[in-house]
């Protein structure tokens, strides 16, 4: 196939789209806090699945590089944070791959506790030899890691150049206390980068993850609240949607019609997954439609159709049949792309169902919907979805139930 006529949108799970549209104040954000001498502000990057969280922190990374910040981090999951030796575990895996090349002497080695031979000049400071550190350093897991932080920290420190380092967690809202073990690796990671900030060593966090994450962090550490500058990304304008579906174009042979980009804008609603999803689409159905000699056209219901096979039926098969009563209520809640209350779904619930949900009911299924990932509740005491366009999903099940 002739390269201009390749398909340049790319959706998918963290993909970098062909051109990054809409992000220019975040971005101006976040390059204000690498102008930081002493971290009083970390990133808390938030927004529901699909509005580019990953993408923007990956655009980040070269930002950060080049003003002089050495960058780690990774993916969280579940298990990361089970307790607080696990994370300990990972950040000392992080750090390794950055300060792995790095080779200390004896003198750089006095006042810590290494098991190896004290014949031995040089070092490299590995994962082993920071797990030697964190071992053998007396007191609690956030002893150890301090220990290990504040040493890397003086041997990084002469680096020219060299402004701190960012550590740079995606999927962050999976870290949990969990208080019936005993185990507060949240309050861990809070605790260690709030005391090693308070001695002016320039570790940052930053952080990704559903709107969840914030509440966490704060209800584990009440002075997350000031420890964080919190960017919520939202859809796209109409202009930066425009942008999104026109720039990965300009080179290519086949461009879109006016009309073509209308359907997009208002098919997407601005979330930069849908937009490269329907992108991908429509130009893949624009190739052979040309083939074939048809005029090229957008299929809406088509792709709508295929879009809600792909990305909204699997997150609808994990509630139960009560549970789809309950948030077909709240689909036909004005606000319900945006915030609801408790005692709004239990009002509505008297006017759509013969036997209406109570508030207790309410709060309770809303509870267990939260864990499952489809709804989430704010910091103003009201709920909201967690998946993009949920609720016009929803009202397309009824429909075809109907038929």
């Amino acid at each position: 196939m002739n390269k201009r006529l390749l398909n340049p949108f790319k959706p998918g799970a963290g993909h970098r789209p062909p051109y990054l549209a809409g992000r220019e104040t975040e971005t101006q954000g976040f390059s204000r806090l690498l102008k930081q001498s002493t971290i009083l502000e970390n990133m808390v990057l938030t927004g529901l699945r699909g509005v580019g969280k990953t993408v923007l922190l990956d655009a980040f990374k070269p930002i950060a590089q080049k003003e002089g910040w050495f960058w780690v981090g990774t993916d969280l999951s579940e298990s990361a944070s089970l307790n607080e030796e696990n994370i300990a575990i990972r950040l000392l895996t992080d750090l390794s791959i950055l300060t792995s090349p790095i080779t200390i002497g004896q003198s750089q080695r006095r006042g810590i506790d290494f098991t190896s031979s004290p014949e031995i000049e040089e070092q490299k400071l590995d994962f082993q030899t920071l797990q030697q550190i964190y071992q053998n350093t007396p007191g609690l897991p956030i002893d150890k890691l301090k220990q290990v932080l504040e040493f890397v920290w003086s041997i990084l420190k002469d680096i020219p150049d060299f402004k701190g380092i960012i550590f740079a967690y995606d999927e962050a809202q999976t870290m949990a206390d969990h208080t019936d073990r005993d185990q507060y690796p949240l309050s861990l990671i809070l605790d260690i980068f709030q005391s090693i900030q308070k001695k002016d060593i320039p570790f940052m966090l930053a952080l990704t993850g559903l709107p969840t994450l914030f509440p966490k962090l704060v209800d584990a550490r009440t002075y997350s609240e000031r420890m964080f500058r919190v960017v919520f990304l939202d859809r796209l304008s109409d202009a930066a949607v425009r942008d999104a579906v026109e720039k990965p174009l300009e080179d290519h042979e086949l461009k879109l019609s006016e009309q073509s980009i209308h359907q997009i804008i208002r098919l997407s609603d601005g979330y930069p997954y849908f937009i490269q999803y329907i992108c991908r689409e429509v130009y893949d159905l624009f190739i052979q439609q040309i083939s074939t000699g048809a005029v090229p056209s957008v299929p809406a219901s088509e792709i709508v159709r295929k879009l809600d096979s792909d990305f909204f039926s699997g997150r609808w098969a994990k509630a139960t049949d009560r549970q789809r009563e309950l948030l077909a209520v709240i689909a036909q809640l004005e606000g319900c792309d945006t915030e609801f209350s408790v005692q709004e779904v239990v009002e509505k619930s008297k006017d759509l169902l013969e036997k209406p949900f109570g508030s207790s009911h309410v709060n309770q299924m809303l509870c267990t919907l939260s864990d499952a990932g489809l709804v989430y509740k704010n910091r103003r005491g009201k709920y909201s979805f967690a998946v993009p366009l949920l609720g016009g999903f929803i009202k397309r099940q009824e429909i075809q139930e109907m038929v």
